[in-house]
């Protein structure tokens, strides 16, 4: 267990994951949380009420604090070049075999997944992202039990990143007394450690 700034870490800290659960990365993961905590917090309460109202037969309807998004002429930004070509996309977990296997697929983008094909242990959490880490410095490799080694191909492809979702929370950090979204806690790891290493790559940090 470990604190900083009133962060308090209450998962174990063991083999790699210092390097990834830094006392920085971890001041980054609540500054988020205190800046969209309280918001995030508030739209789950919303959430539940509008699904109660749904169900006693409430039509869906846009609101209409929202109307000028709908009714003014507006265009996104262009896609990234790496992610102009977008045709097969695949998804996984952030183990070491199957991340190389799945970069090397010759898929035009990876998304690996940090909830529905993840096993969100602690341990599971932590090596996902020192394994993402591996991955972006095309360090990354693996040998099985039976010998046979995994390691990336020239050409990979493309990286994206899917935090869990709004809902979680990452019970083994807290920030001023209280559960960390799990969303901001992936995601904050993620952006601080690999931000600049993609954009220095030609790429960037995708989500």
């Amino acid at each position: 267990m470990a604190t900083t700034e009133h962060v308090r870490l209450k998962g174990a800290v063991e083999g790699r994951a210092s390097e990834v659960l830094t006392p920085e990365a971890l001041s980054f993961v609540a500054r988020l949380q205190r800046e969209f905590g309280s918001r995030r917090q508030e739209l789950l309460r919303l959430r539940v009420e509008r699904q109660r109202r749904l169900d006693g037969g409430e039509m869906p309807q846009f609101l209409m604090t929202t109307s000028s998004v709908r009714d003014s002429d507006w265009q996104v930004a262009k896609a990234p070049k790496d992610l102009q070509d977008r045709r097969v996309e695949i998804t996984g977990p952030t183990d070491r075999k199957m991340l190389i296997n799945a970069l090397n697929s010759g898929a035009r983008v990876f998304m690996a997944d940090f909830e529905d094909a993840n096993s969100p242990t602690w341990s599971n959490l932590v090596e996902g992202q020192v394994n993402l880490i591996d991955a972006i410095e095309r360090r990354i490799d693996f040998k099985s039990p039976e010998g046979k080694e995994y390691r990336l191909n020239d050409k990979v492809a493309t990286l994206l990143v899917r935090p869990r979702g709004w809902h979680l929370e990452e019970t083994h950090v807290e920030v001023d007394g209280k559960p960390v979204s799990g969303s901001l806690f992936d995601f904050g790891l993620y952006f601080f450690h690999n931000a600049e290493r993609l954009l220095e790559k030609g790429s960037g940090p995708y989500f």
